[in-house]
């Protein structure tokens, strides 16, 4: 990315509001001289202290409750446990603030909606597994209560995002407050006619504008609500916080990879086999990484750095950390693994190598020695460079197996965070799962249809040309053959939708003849009423699609992209309308089909934060060739140079195999391109295709970010730039890159696919796409002839 001098960004204000230091660092506003802060809670939900609460004291309220408000008659055991649930969960406040009055209405209600007496014993689980939930609910002595679930977001005026992140006593960022599903909806479990339901009412589309603005506290190890209100053009302590919050998720993230923690009982033991050992038993060492501050009166000496590739104003790559900046030497550098990712300015990266200390300083120039927070003097010698290995989602969110029954359970991690709004996987995840079973029956396969369970997706649908829309007709002609229990539940449809940017002039038309390209995929829909009652459709923009495309004429436009203006999408929107008041279904079935203008990239979950697919557009692979850094020190494979000069890291040999893990499954998956017979190979005997899809996929989920590019060269909206985050993993990750072949891959856990565009290149009168099956949370490849 584009770096400026000291001396022109000292004038830029740091990240927090209360340091009156200038900034200094070109990367990230490191101040020159940091001061310890003493750190100010910005919580507003108070902490509750326990209080020990006599049953006598509370009898008369939960009368008032229970018997004459809902007609129940309290044991004194279960009044007594009552009591010791509002002592610890309300404290002091129970009687003044009201807080015991909401909590007993809410378990009376509970109890009279679950159980058939009247009387409430404390004997059993009934109503321990009752408090148990409403616990789950509370937030600073209150119950949270939330709207039931929806499939789409409208839009938030207001950026308070109050509700989407709470704050556990005590200071542990968690969201137990049953996000998005209520306290009404904790008996999920019980509901047996959950069974014979339809998985598409727990299907919800998460536009990039409606996510929870979260930042990572490095202090503090969790993450923060960002209480600030977002704006469009923020000011510049924005960008910074941008920047910031990417390099502390990755350096967090790396700090819990086992290549980077040091056990002091493994080096204790390994200490005691060399000794009593005839052999030179060396210890595996772990990765320690160096500031780049520290690197000064080091010369000579090897060091693991991690930080942001930028170019400083004198046209020199450098390596950014929140310390300062360092000129890099590539010479004889080795990417690690060798052709297996992509490496350009503005992403985050390991490098290895031996630092030298300049003799002279140059002044204070542009490349000059600015100390801390500024450029370091010298030069560090890059031995080999890599991507920080990206996490597993269950590692991220503490997801393990050893529940009661084999039933998925949350422990560590940052499983209280609620990502997206939908719930926290502490919260929700166990009872959605268990839902997730019951509806998708993944016990009871051969007695259930598995059609619903699909995704179908579309990409580079142009609807300006005849040949999209006669693809399109037919492949919706596939699905309306099938019976109506086996229609998809959700169909997406990926831009760009024209193939030029008409509303700047390109191409032949304008606003008129866009709006008539989705009158005629109106009337392509109206031919199908089944689907447009029984399915989801997600239209998600390209960069040739308004607003930005009338400014940026089908260039790189700013991200997050905001949906379709509903100017041009009524007759849509009247095709949907017509077909659900058609319809003939059940009274008690009262959802229909819909059209949802999600953003540029967009989120889809499935049972909360169960399943998690991320839908976005870009041509990732020409802007990554055009950016890429190259290698000189890089030999063909096979050749002698290529094995025997290869770059140790830590006194370890670099191969792809040992330093970075890959998924089995991206091992042994196959081109899924139709009929891809006869496409070239790399040297190592890979089908190119596969072998670019594994690049790029490698490239993206090790970053973690969807546009690891610099500012300059990819805009990005820097409040909402956390919209771009990919963690944790998610389930699946549609990467639309007309570009790049199609693929269908697993990487990390995370199912990677690139539909490709909806009318095959290269072959005539072939339409492909994606259809990704919920149940096995994997996609594959179709086409048709049209």
């Amino acid at each position: 990315m584009t770096t400026h001098s000291v001396s022109a960004v000292s004038h830029i204000p740091t990240i927090h509001d209360t340091n009156p230091i200038p900034s200094s660092s070109a990367a990230f506003g490191t101040p020159v001289h940091p001061l310890r802060q003493k750190q100010t809670s910005d919580a507003t939900t108070p902490s509750i202290l326990p209080i020990s609460l006599p049953a006598a004291t509370l009898r008369p309220l939960a009368f008032r409750t229970f018997t004459k408000k809902h007609n129940l008659t309290l044991t004194s055991s279960a009044l007594q446990i009552i009591a010791t649930f509002v002592g610890t969960h309300c404290g002091s406040g129970w009687r003044e603030e009201g807080l015991a009055e909401k909590v007993l209405d809410e378990a009376a209600k509970a109890w009279k909606k679950n159980a058939s007496s009247v009387i409430i014993p404390g004997e059993g689980s009934d109503l321990a597994d009752i408090l148990q939930n409403i616990a789950r609910c509370m937030v600073g002595g209150r119950i949270v209560h939330q709207r039931a679930p929806s499939r789409h977001h409208d839009p938030v005026q207001d950026q308070g995002y109050s509700n989407a992140l709470l704050t556990r006593p005590g200071g542990l960022s968690r969201d137990d407050s049953q996000q998005s599903l209520g306290l009404t909806s904790l008996d999920l479990e019980d509901n047996e006619d959950l069974r014979a339901q339809s998985p598409r009412p727990w299907l919800r589309v998460v536009d990039a504008f409606d996510q929870p603005r979260l930042i990572y506290n490095a202090t503090q190890k969790m993450f923060e609500v960002v209480r600030k209100r977002a704006s469009l053009l923020p000011d510049p302590s924005s960008r910074l916080a941008l920047l910031r919050d990417r390099y502390n998720i990755v350096h967090q993230r790396l700090m819990r990879n086992e290549a980077f923690q040091t056990s002091a009982v493994a080096l204790s033991h390994s200490k005691s086999l060399q000794r009593s050992s005839s052999e030179l038993v060396m210890p595996q060492q772990a990765y320690k990484l160096t500031p780049i501050a520290n690197l000064l009166g080091r010369s000579g000496s090897t060091h693991v750095l991690l930080g942001l590739l930028g170019t400083s104003p004198t046209g020199d790559l450098i390596l950014s950390d929140l310390t300062g900046s360092i000129a890099l030497d590539l010479h004889h550098a080795r990417p690690v693994p060798e052709d297996g990712a992509w490496f350009t300015p503005g992403m985050i990266v390991l490098a290895e190598g031996l630092y030298e200390e300049e003799g002279t300083v140059a002044g204070p120039g542009l490349a000059g020695d600015g100390g801390v927070g500024g450029t370091i003097g010298g030069i560090f010698h890059v031995a080999s460079v890599g991507g920080p290995p990206c996490e597993r989602r269950e590692v991220t969110l503490g997801v393990t197996d050893t529940g009661k029954g084999g039933n998925t359970v949350a422990a560590g991690g940052f499983g209280w965070t609620d990502f997206l709004g939908v719930g926290s996987e502490r919260a929700n995840g166990s009872m959605m799962r268990n839902l997730e079973k019951k509806v998708l029956g993944k016990h009871h396969v051969a007695f259930r249809p598995q059609g619903r369970s699909r995704v179908i997706i579309l990409g580079e649908v142009n609807l300006d040309n005849s040949k999209t829309l006669a693809a399109l007709k037919q492949v919706l002609g596939v699905y309306a053959l099938e019976e109506a229990e086996q229609t998809p539940m959700a169909f997406v449809l990926i831009g760009n939708f024209t193939r030029y940017a008409v509303l700047a002039g390109g191409g032949s038309g304008g606003s008129i003849e866009y709006k008539e390209y989705f009158d005629s995929l109106a009337s392509v829909l109206s031919d199908h009423p089944t689907m447009l009652e029984d399915s989801t459709f997600v239209f998600v923009p390209g960069d040739n699609d308004p607003w930005a495309s009338a400014f940026s004429a089908g260039a790189a436009a700013v991200l997050p992209k905001k949906g379709l203006p509903e100017m041009y999408t009524s007759r849509v929107k009247r095709a949907f309308a017509t077909a659900n008041s058609e319809a003939k279904r059940p009274t008690n079935q009262k959802l229909g089909g819909e059209a949802i203008w999600s953003t540029n990239p967009s989120r889809l979950t499935m049972f909360g934060p169960a399943q998690e697919m991320v839908i976005f557009r870009d041509d990732l692979s020409g802007r990554l060739r055009r950016k890429a850094l190259r290698f000189e020190a890089v030999a063909e494979p096979g050749s002698p140079d290529a094995t025997a000069d290869r770059a140790p890291i830590n006194g370890r040999e670099a191969t792809s195999q040992e330093d970075v893990e890959i998924d089995g499954a991206i091992e042994s998956a196959e081109s899924l391109v139709p009929n891809a017979r006869g496409q070239e190979t790399t040297p190592t005997g890979i089908p190119s295709d596969l072998h670019a899809a594994r690049k790029l996929v490698k490239t993206m989920l090790d970053q973690g970010y969807l546009s690891p590019f610099p500012l300059t060269d990819r805009p990005v909206l820097w409040d909402f730039g956390g919209s771009l985050n990919l963690y944790p993993l998610p389930s699946a990750l549609v990467l639309m890159d007309p570009e790049a072949p199609p693929f269908a891959l697993t990487y990390e856990g995370c199912h990677a696919m690139n539909p490709g565009p909806l009318v095959a290149q290269g072959k005539r009168g072939v339409a492909q796409w994606i259809e990704y099956d919920t149940r096995t949370r994997k996609g594959k490849m179709r086409d048709v002839r049209f």
